[in-house]
C-alpha cells in the first residue's frame, strides 16, 4: 500500500510539473513571437519588453540575439554588451556574437576589447575579411598605425572590392604621408563608387599636400555640392582658404556650413580662427565660447589654435 501511494504522488508531481513546463514553452514562445512582431512594426520598445519577458523564462541564444541588437541603435550599448558577452560564452563558435560585440565596444571606444573580440572572430574563421577590418579598426583607435594598415591589407585581400577597409587604409597612409599608396586605394574605391565622398576628399587632401591646391579644392566643392552635409568637405575647404589667407572666403563658407547644422562645433571653431586672423577678436572669441559649449572635450584644441596665433584673447581667461 505504501507503495502506491508512493507512486501516486511521485506520477501527480511530474504531470504537474510536465504542464509547468509545457505552459512555460508556450509563454516563451508567445512573447518571443510577439517581440519579432513587434520589431517589424517599429516599436522597440515593446519589443525589448516581450524579448525580456521571453528571456526570464528561457535564455535562448537567438532571442538574446535579437534584443542586443535592439538596445544598440538604441544607444544601450552596455545592455547589448552584456548579452553579448553571455551568448559568447554560451555558442562559443558562432563568429557573428564576436563580430557584433567588436562593433559595440567600437562605439564604447573600448579598444581593447575590440582587438579581443575580432581577434577570438578571426581565430574562429580566419577568413573573415570583415573581423580582420575591425582588428583593423580596434588597432586603429590605440594609434598604432603599423598594425591598422597591416589588418586592414589582410582584409583587403580577402576582400578585393572591400572599400570600407581600402578607405581606412588610405587614412592611415595619408598620415604617414604615403601619397603614392593612399591614391593607390583611393583609385580603387573611385573606380568601383566615382561618388564615393570620403574617397574624393582624401585625394583632394593628397593634392593639396602636394601643392596642387586649385585641384584640392576642386575636390572639396565637388563633395560640398553632392552633399551639402558632408561635415567633413566644409571642414577642408575653409581649412584650405585660411591657409591661402581668403579669410572672407572662409568665413562665408563656415556661416554656410553653421545654417545647415547650427550644432557643427568644428564650423565654429574654424570661423572663430579665421575671425582672429582678420583682425575680428570679438567675433573670434564669440565663436570659440559657442564650439567649447558644444563640444566641451575640445578646450585642448581650442588652446592650440590660440597658442600658434599668437596671444589668447583676454576674454577667454578661464579657457585658455
Amino acid at each position: 500500500m505504501p507503495n502506491f501511494f508512493k507512486s501516486f504522488f511521485s506520477g501527480k508531481s511530474e504531470t504537474l510539473e510536465s504542464e509547468k513546463q509545457k505552459n512555460d514553452q508556450k509563454n516563451f514562445e508567445i512573447f518571443k513571437y510577439d517581440g519579432l512582431r513587434a520589431q517589424r512594426m517599429g516599436r522597440p520598445d515593446y519589443a525589448i519588453k516581450c524579448f525580456t519577458k521571453a528571456l526570464a523564462i528561457e535564455e535562448d541564444f537567438e532571442t538574446m540575439g535579437y534584443l542586443s541588437q535592439l538596445y544598440i541603435p538604441m544607444g544601450e550599448t552596455e545592455k547589448a554588451r552584456e548579452i553579448l558577452e553571455k551568448m559568447a560564452v554560451m555558442e562559443p563558435h558562432v563568429t557573428s556574437t564576436f563580430l557584433t560585440l567588436a562593433n559595440v565596444c567600437y562605439i564604447q571606444e573600448d579598444y581593447k576589447a575590440m582587438e579581443e573580440a575580432a581577434s577570438k572572430a578571426i581565430a574562429i574563421e580566419e577568413g573573415n575579411a570583415v573581423a580582420h577590418f575591425l582588428l583593423g579598426k580596434a588597432r586603429k583607435g590605440q594609434d598604432d598605425e603599423i598594425m591598422t594598415i597591416a589588418h586592414l591589407t589582410k582584409a583587403i585581400t580577402l576582400k578585393d572590392d572591400f572599400i570600407e577597409a581600402r578607405l581606412m587604409r588610405a587614412e592611415a597612409l595619408l598620415q604617414m604621408k604615403q601619397y603614392k599608396e593612399v591614391m593607390e586605394d583611393i583609385d580603387a574605391v573611385i573606380a568601383q563608387n566615382p561618388e564615393e565622398e570620403t574617397a574624393i576628399l582624401l585625394r583632394g587632401k593628397v593634392k593639396e599636400a602636394n601643392g596642387q591646391e586649385e585641384e584640392a579644392e576642386t575636390d572639396y566643392k565637388f563633395v560640398t555640392e553632392i552633399n551639402p552635409f558632408n561635415e567633413q568637405a566644409y571642414l577642408y575647404l575653409g581649412q584650405l582658404y585660411i591657409n591661402q589667407k581668403k579669410l572672407t572666403e572662409a568665413i562665408s563658407l563656415f556661416d554656410e556650413a553653421i545654417e545647415l547644422n547650427p550644432n557643427f562645433a568644428e564650423a565654429y571653431k574654424e570661423r572663430g580662427r579665421a575671425k582672429l586672423l582678420s583682425g575680428d577678436k570679438d567675433g573670434s572669441v564669440e565663436d570659440m565660447k559657442k564650439s567649447l559649449e558644444l563640444n566641451p572635450k575640445d578646450e585642448a584644441g581650442l588652446n592650440g589654435e590660440f597658442k600658434n596665433l599668437g596671444p589668447k584673447p583676454e576674454a577667454l581667461p578661464g579657457i585658455f
